[in-house]
């Protein structure tokens, strides 16, 4: 199919700015880009409107990033907390995902976030304290805390079983690097043995000799 020469509206993530003219393909531009009112063909009338239309997008383009950056705002920091059954060992029966985060923290803020916006390492199977990230715009991120804890306990047991497990963590280096000290003083003082006995050995002839030398 042809394409077609349009004239954006407003902006198109990915595709175009409000008041942009490009060709784009018959298709996109009748099924989709005209029906939703997001662009117009590219006719005498409308290039008119080109500078206007840039002027509008640009306001629009502002008022919504004041917009995600006070929701940004809202979202940093938050602690997420997520109850789940568990087996053994604290493996969950199913995992968290992006879309439990997103309705969790839906309901925190009484504000629709889209599990698309979430992003976590990997699914979480066990319980424990992550974070995830709410990517709002591709300048504009949030980094919000999940505590995923079992049935029947309360958060605060798994966010102190998190905090001993990161000190443990940080002090175990410290605790190796004490016994690697340790060990090789014991090397340099087994290897440092033998030449002060020979030291010793080499004295004790030396004073042999002059006796002998004494006697003669």
């Amino acid at each position: 199919m042809a394409n077609m020469r349009v004239v954006f509206l407003e902006d198109v993530q990915n595709v175009a700015h409000g008041g942009d003219i490009k060709n784009v393909k018959g298709g996109f531009a009748r099924n989709y880009l005209i029906p939703q009112k997001l662009a117009v063909p590219a006719s005498e009338e409308a290039m008119k409107r080109v500078e206007k239309l840039q002027k509008q997008a640009e306001g629009k383009r502002l008022r919504q990033m004041a917009d995600l950056q006070g929701l940004a705002d809202t979202l940093s920091g938050k602690q997420i907390e997520v109850e789940m059954r568990t087996g053994a060992e604290g493996r969950l029966y199913g995992s968290v995902t992006n879309a439990v985060v997103a309705s969790k923290l839906s309901e925190l803020i009484g504000h629709e976030v889209d599990r698309r916006t979430i992003h976590i390492e990997d699914n979480i199977r066990e319980t424990g304290v992550y974070s995830a990230t709410v990517r709002l715009h591709a300048d504009l991120e949030a980094t919000v805390s999940l505590v995923v804890y079992p049935m029947g306990e309360k958060p605060a047991a798994t966010i102190t079983k998190a905090e001993e497990a990161a000190k443990a963590e940080a002090e175990a280096p410290q605790e190796t690097e004490t016994a690697e000290a340790v060990a090789e003083a014991e090397v340099e003082s087994a290897e440092a043995e033998p030449a002060v006995e020979e030291e010793a050995a080499s004295e004790s002839e030396s004073e042999d000799e002059e006796e002998d030398k004494a006697s003669s």
